[in-house]
Order: structure tokens, then sequence, then C-alpha cells
């Protein structure tokens, strides 16, 4: 669900600034598309549970790191070689990792530095237990729920303070943007 609430909210922001580039929220509002969330590790299961179908699909799975990336690669190909249907590997670890440190900082004055394939929400759960070690609340969860939170928040408030300048320059190729265009053309009559 995380990867869902990202793409709504970057998509908004691209097409705001390109009515070229689809607004996923609205589009998905208006029926014209549906989020399927995959849950991890189970990406093999879903190559051909739409197939029957016959409606095109875009598939996008992060890279995470091997073997699940070899498995990721598979899973991908079987979906490209069906007709009108499209799967892309992010080339970064995970969608967090595209969000601008400065986003992350305007949304919750959490500074963190990371590269591509770090764990973008271990270490913004790290730095926010740091900031909050008198918070009980947050000491009586488990390591792996505070990274959860992390996450969720990362995806839904974190992103909201992304700008095409700072999209831009986690994402100088324009993936992203190539993923909005794969989706318009798919759904294009």
């Amino acid at each position: 669900m995380n990867d869902i609430e990202f793409l709504r909210r970057i998509s908004l922001m691209l097409h705001a600034t390109d009515d070229q580039l689809p607004n996923l929220a609205e589009m998905e509002r208006r029926g014209e598309l549906i989020f399927v969330p995959f849950g991890g590790g189970h990406v093999r299961a879903w190559v051909n549970r739409f197939a029957p179908l016959g409606r095109p699909e875009f598939h996008l799975y992060d890279h995470e790191l091997s073997p699940e990336t070899d498995l990721r690669r598979q899973a991908a190909d079987s979906v490209n070689n069906r007709e009108g249907c499209r799967a892309v590997i992010t080339r970064k670890r995970c969608l967090e990792n595209y969000l601008h440190p400065r986003a992350i900082f305007a949304a919750g004055q959490i500074t963190v530095q990371f590269d591509d394939f770090d764990c973008v929400a271990e270490l913004t759960a790290r730095e926010l237990y740091r900031q909050r070690p008198g918070e009980t609340a947050w000491l009586l969860q488990a390591k792996r729920s505070q990274s959860r939170m992390a996450k969720r928040w990362l995806n839904t408030v974190a992103v909201e303070h992304m700008t095409p300048s700072l999209l831009a320059e986690r994402d100088p190729d324009g993936e992203i943007t190539s993923w909005m265009l794969a989706i318009n053309d798919l759904l294009a009559p």
C-alpha cells in the first residue's frame, strides 16, 4: 500500500507541472485504473494472475537486493512478453529512495542521508528514535514496526514535500516520468 500512496502523490505533483502525465489518483477515482498491491516477495504469483482478463497491465517492482532482484527480473520478462503489458524494475532499491532528503526534512525536521540502495525507512526510523528517545510509545514499538511506520510516513507525508526540481535531483534520468508515460501509453484508446 505504501508504494501506491507514493505513486498517487508523485503523479499528482508531476501532472500539475505537465498535464501530459497522468494523475493516477484521479484516474483511479474515475475507474480508469486500479492498483493491486503485490505484497513484497510474492511477485511471481501475480505475473499471470490477470492475464485472462485481457486488460493492459503495468507492473512496478522494487529493485531490492539479490537474489530477490533476479526473481523480479524473471517476473518482469514474463509480463513484458504479453501484449499490452509492461513491467519495470526500479533502478533504486525502492520508491523511498527517490525521495529527496530535503523533502524528508521539510516533512518532519528529520535529517537523513542515503544512497540508491540504502533502506530509507530504516534510516528514518533510527533518526526518529534518536530524536525522540523519551517517547514511550515509540520505544515500545518493535524495530520492524518502527520501520513500517517510517515507511508509511515517507510515502504519505514526506512525498508531499517533493517538487519537480527535488525529483530531478533524485531521478536525473526521469525514470518515474517514464513509468507515467508507459501507463499513459497502455491506457490510450
